[in-house]
């Protein structure tokens, strides 16, 4: 109960906010928005427990508290006002202005940037599935041989980039001509930021020294809390979208998913704490199937509309099909 003090307090200030901002209607829509969240975004909570695990306990409590505010206010709301404005070549104040008093059209706008947007999600979450299906270090299998055939093409050099980029490619042939540019510039720039971060987290593990090493401990936690936003902002974005099914009140829309991302991290917290990653070993590779077919289906999105209900569905069946086997295995183990 512990880990979720600080959501419990974050979900009452929400509601207070949303009942000053709009009364009893907005207090249920934040709730309802901070449901959605949740129940849509365990698999990244799981995947979050596995790089928050490596983390040092500084960083780790910085992602709750730092990682908070720019998950709230900087992905679910600065953000999407950034990338509104950068694809409609119209000004972070007038976007502002838009959003705060004619959602409507704001929605409008950010529905017509949903190329770009799934294109980057696409293409960056793609790469972190395949951060741990084609780990050749790895020696726990789920689904037996074809995961075993499947971790193989990890020994060639840049597979997981040059399927990304060929899967980039072929949605790039797939979309309409108006939107070829969003999916390269998107799909370029997801594949961009994971090789930074994840390059630059590999360099400040390189050292051997010991003074160094604790140094390189701290970059290392500075670049895997960047990871962790990058992760977070390729989920939140089409939870906003999508929001938009529900409310077009940009302020209720921020404190309903803020409610959310902060739960989402409290259950990342409990999952490090509690060791369940350990305790249910398959359940990080359902994660991460689940945000492969995610990656997927946002790059699908682009030229095919898929429907959030679906979406939710294929992530809720992988998180619960691997829990069933870890549960299974564990009582075989216990047996033995």
């Amino acid at each position: 109960m512990d880990s979720f003090k600080l959501s419990i307090f974050v979900t009452i200030a929400c509601m207070v906010g949303a009942f000053f901002w709009s009364g009893v209607e907005a207090v249920f829509l934040v709730l309802i928005l901070g449901f959605l969240e949740v129940s849509l975004s365990f698999d990244n909570a799981v995947v979050n427990a596995s790089v928050l695990k490596r983390m040092p306990p500084i960083w780790q409590q910085r992602f709750l508290t730092w990682g908070m505010l720019i998950a709230v206010f900087g992905m679910r709301l600065v953000f999407p006002v950034a990338i509104v404005g950068f694809a409609a070549d119209i000004s972070f104040f007038d976007v502002t202005q838009m959003a705060l008093h004619d959602p409507l059209q704001y929605a409008k706008h950010l529905e017509d940037s949903h190329t770009l947007i799934a294109a980057f999600g696409g293409t960056f979450l793609l790469l972190v599935a395949f951060s741990f299906l084609l780990d050749d270090d790895r020696d726990i299998y789920w689904l037996g041989q074809f995961e075993e055939k499947l971790q193989s093409l990890g020994k060639v050099d840049a597979v997981s980039t040059t399927i990304t980029l060929a899967a980039l490619l072929l949605t790039y042939h797939f979309v309409t001509p108006e939107h070829q540019h969003d999916v390269l510039m998107g799909g370029i720039w997801g594949i961009f930021l994971y090789g930074l971060v994840s390059s630059l987290d590999r360099f400040f593990q390189t050292d051997e020294e010991t003074e160094v090493l604790i140094d390189a401990a701290k970059k290392s936690g500075v670049m895997a809390f960047m990871y962790l936003e990058l992760l977070d902002a390729s989920f939140s974005f089409d939870g906003v979208i999508g929001a938009f099914a529900i409310t077009r009140d940009i302020v209720v829309i921020m404190l309903g998913l803020g409610i959310g991302a902060m739960f989402v991290r409290s259950l990342t917290v409990l999952l490090v704490n509690k060791g369940t990653l350990d305790e249910y070993v398959f359940l990080e590779h359902g994660a991460h199937y689940a945000i492969g077919a995610l990656a997927t289906i946002m790059l699908i999105s682009t030229f095919q509309h898929i429907p959030e209900i679906f979406t939710g569905l294929i992530g809720a069946a992988f998180i619960g099909l691997s829990l069933y086997s870890s549960i299974l295995d564990k009582r075989k183990e216990e047996k033995a």
